[in-house]
C-alpha cells in the first residue's frame, strides 16, 4: 500500500468518514443480529444448533474471503473493490431481511459476509492512500478507524434491541440499505482510484480455505445431534482437514499466493495471530450466549436486552481507545495481552455462575464488565503486534491475516461452544434450569479458551525492544 499525492483536506476528511463507516458497518453487522436471534429462531424455524449459523454464515464468508479481498484490491484498485463490496453487502442485506425461511436467511448472511470481505481490506488500502504521506495525520486517521470497530459493536447491540422491539427483526438488515446507497454515491467523488496491477488470482486458495472452514464449523455444530463418531461428523471434519491442508500446499507452491507462508517467520507474528484466534474463539461465544440468557432465561424483551449489553460495549470502546494504548506504552504489549486474556477468562468464569432466577445486576453486569475490560486490554496489543511484526511492504498482508485469524477463531469457537452448550441442556427451550445449565457450560468453555490464550501468549510472545514497542503502539488504532 503506497501513499499518493495529498488530496484536498476536505476530500480526505469525507473519505475518512466513509472508511470509518465501512469499519463501523462491518462490525455492526456481526453484533446487530444478537438481540434479534430469538425472534428469528421462532419466525424462520431455526433449531438451537442451526441458530448459530446466522452468525457463522457471515463470519465464515467474511473470514474465508478476506485474503482474496485484499488480493483483488491490489489487482483491480481499492476504490473498485470498495464499491463492489458495498453493492454485494447491499444485496445480501435485502435478501436477509426478506427471508422467509432459514435457508434464504443464511444465504443472505453469507452474501453480506462476502461483501464485507471486499470492503475491509480495500478500506484500509484507501486510508493509506489518503493519509500515508503524513505520519501524524495517518496516526489520527488510524485512531478514528480503530474506534469505529467498538462503536459499531456498541451501536449494533443497542440498535438491534431497539429495532427488534419497536419495528421487526428484518429491519436490522434493511438498516444497511440507506447507508450503503449513500456511500456508493459519495465514493467516486472523494476516494482515489488506486492503481491496477498485473497478477494472478489464487482462486484455488480462496475456495479451499473458505470451504474447509465452512465444513469444520458444520461438522462441529452438527456433532451433538449426529454424534462425534458418526460418519457424517467424521466425514465433514476429515474433508475440512484435507481442504485446509490443500490450501497450505497451494500457498507454499504458488508464485503469487493469497498468503505468503514465509511471513510467519517474522518474530511475534504467528504468536500474535494465535492470540487473536483464541480471543475471537472465547469472546464471540460469550457474547452470543449472554444475549440468549438475557432473553430466554431472564425474560428480557429485545430492547432491554440490547440496553443491558451497553455497559459492556462502552467499556470495550473506552478501553480500546483511551486506556489500552497508555498501558501498552507503560507495561508492553506482551504483559497487556496476557493480563487481558486472564481478565477475560476471569469474567467468563464468573458468568458461569448465572442462575435460572438470576438478575442483571448480580449475575450479568459485574462479570460482563470484567470480561469487557479484558477484551479491550488484549485486543489492541495483539493487533498492534501482528501489524508491526511484518515488513512494511507486507503491512496489508499482515492486516488481512490478523483479521482472518480473529474471524476464523470466532466461527470455530462459536461452533464448538454451541456444541458444548447443547450437550448440557441449551436445546431445551421450555426449561429455564436446563437452558441455564447449557449457557453456564458455554461460559466455562469460553473461559478455558481465554485462559489457554493467556498461557500460550505468555510462552510464545517475545517482549519487544523499546523501539519495536513504539511501533506496536503506533500500529495499534
Amino acid at each position: 500500500m503506497t501513499a499518493t499525492a495529498s488530496p484536498p483536506r476536505t476530500r480526505r476528511g469525507v473519505g475518512l468518514l466513509l472508511i470509518a463507516a465501512a469499519q463501523f458497518m462491518v462490525i455492526m453487522d456481526t453484533s446487530i443480529i444478537g438481540v434479534a436471534l430469538p425472534r428469528m429462531q421462532t419466525d424462520l424455524g431455526f433449531t438451537p444448533q442451526g441458530l448459530s449459523w446466522v452468525f457463522n454464515a457471515y463470519v465464515v464468508a467474511f473470514g474465508g474471503l478476506l485474503l482474496l479481498g485484499g488480493r483483488l484490491s491490489d489487482l483491480f484498485g481499492a476504490r473498485r473493490l470498495f464499491t463492489a463490496g458495498w453493492v454485494v453487502l447491499l444485496g445480501g442485506s435485502v435478501l436477509a431481511g426478506a427471508a422467509g425461511n432459514a435457508g434464504v436467511e443464511l444465504a443472505g448472511r453469507a452474501i453480506q459476509g462476502a461483501g464485507a470481505a471486499l470492503i475491509a481490506p480495500a478500506a484500509l488500502t484507501l486510508l493509506m492512500m489518503l493519509f500515508g504521506h503524513e505520519p501524524r495525520e495517518l496516526t489520527k486517521a488510524l485512531a478514528l478507524y480503530g474506534a469505529a470497530a467498538p462503536a459499531g459493536g456498541t451501536a449494533g447491540v443497542f440498535l438491534g434491541g431497539l429495532i427488534t422491539e419497536y419495528l421487526s427483526w428484518p429491519w436490522v438488515f434493511y438498516l444497511n440499505v440507506p447507508i450503503a446507497l449513500a456511500i456508493l454515491i459519495a465514493t467516486p467523488v472523494v476516494m482515489p482510484a488506486g492503481a491496477r496491477r498485473r497478477g494472478s488470482i489464487d482462486v484455488v486458495g480462496a475456495l479451499t480455505v473458505t470451504s474447509g472452514l465452512a465444513l469444520a464449523v458444520y461438522g462441529i455444530v452438527r456433532a451433538p445431534d449426529a454424534g462425534w463418531l458418526a460418519g457424517t461428523t467424521i466425514a465433514a471434519l476429515a474433508a475440512a482437514a484435507v481442504l485446509l491442508g490443500v490450501f497450505v500446499l497451494v500457498q507454499a507452491k504458488r508464485r503469487e499466493p493469497l498468503m505468503r507462508l514465509g511471513i510467519f517467520r517474522a518474530p511475534n507474528l504467528a504468536a500474535a495471530n494465535l492470540a487473536q484466534l483464541l480471543l475471537g474463539a472465547a469472546w464471540i461465544p460469550m457474547w452470543f450466549f449472554l444475549n440468549l440468557y438475557l432473553q430466554q432465561v431472564l425474560g428480557y424483551t429485545a430492547f432491554p436486552s440490547g440496553a443491558a449489553l451497553l455497559p459492556m460495549t462502552i467499556v470495550i470502546m473506552l478501553g480500546m481507545v483511551v486506556l489500552a494504548p497508555r498501558l501498552i506504552a507503560r507495561f508492553g504489549p506482551k504483559t497487556m495481552t496476557v493480563t487481558g486474556l486472564t481478565l477475560l477468562a476471569v469474567g467468563m468464569a464468573w458468568l458461569a455462575f448465572v442462575r435460572p432466577e438470576g438478575s442483571f445486576w448480580v449475575d450479568v453486569l459485574p462479570a460482563s464488565i470484567v470480561a469487557a475490560l479484558g477484551m479491550s486490554m488484549a485486543f489492541i496489543p495483539t493487533l498492534g503486534t501482528a501489524l508491526s511484526a511484518a515488513r512494511p511492504e507486507e503491512g496489508g498482508l499482515a492486516s488481512g491475516i490478523v483479521n482472518t485469524s480473529y474471524q476464523v477463531g470466532s466461527a470455530l469457537g462459536l461452533a464448538a461452544i454451541t456444541a458444548l452448550a447443547t450437550a448440557n441442556g441449551a436445546g431445551r427451550l421450555t426449561d429455564p434450569a436446563a437452558l441455564t445449565g447449557g449457557y453456564s457450560a458455554a461460559f466455562v468453555g469460553a473461559a478455558v479458551v481465554a485462559a489457554l490464550g493467556a498461557v500460550l501468549a505468555a510462552g510464545t510472545l517475545r517482549s519487544p525492544r523499546p523501539a519495536d514497542q513504539d511501533r506496536v503502539a503506533s500500529a495499534s488504532p
